[in-house]
């Protein structure tokens, strides 16, 4: 009877701690969004919302007090443990595209400034190709 009590009793305290028993595997679990470093060079400044979706997937957060930003997070833990942990953020002004930051984009960040250096550099070009349009053809 003594036996059968303590070994209940050490059951039931090692179902209730943080040790467990010893020699149990634990398997990883994945949640989130996968979302590849391919996938993230896809966004240009301009996107619509629609498109954003259709190459990052449905994200894993829609903030209620802030529609314009969409957060994607991916992690792999082994029990408590995280194994791998990958953020993304993307942010929209109306309907477009504006920037992006998280741990898949290059030197962690991409601004608002350098997406507006970029649809500069695309109006500029813009531009240059209505000028040649627009320019009186001379005959010599």
């Amino acid at each position: 009877m003594r036996i059968l009590f303590l070994s209940l009793t050490l059951a039931l305290l090692a179902g209730c701690s943080n040790w467990g028993f010893p020699g149990v595997y634990r398997i990883n679990v994945e949640q989130g969004n996968i979302v590849t470093q391919e996938m993230v060079d896809q966004l240009k400044p301009g996107m619509t919302r629609r498109q954003v979706r259709y190459i990052l997937g449905t994200p894993l957060l829609e903030h209620t007090f802030d529609r314009d930003r969409w957060d994607y997070v991916y992690m792999v833990r082994n029990g408590t443990r995280t194994v791998d942990e990958n953020r993304l953020s993307v942010f929209f002004e109306g309907d477009e595209l504006v920037s992006y930051r998280g741990s898949l984009v290059p030197d962690g960040e991409v601004t608002q400034a350098s997406f507006a250096a970029a649809e500069a550099e695309r109006q500029e070009a813009s531009d240059v190709e209505e000028r040649e349009a627009a320019a009186p053809l001379t005959l010599d």
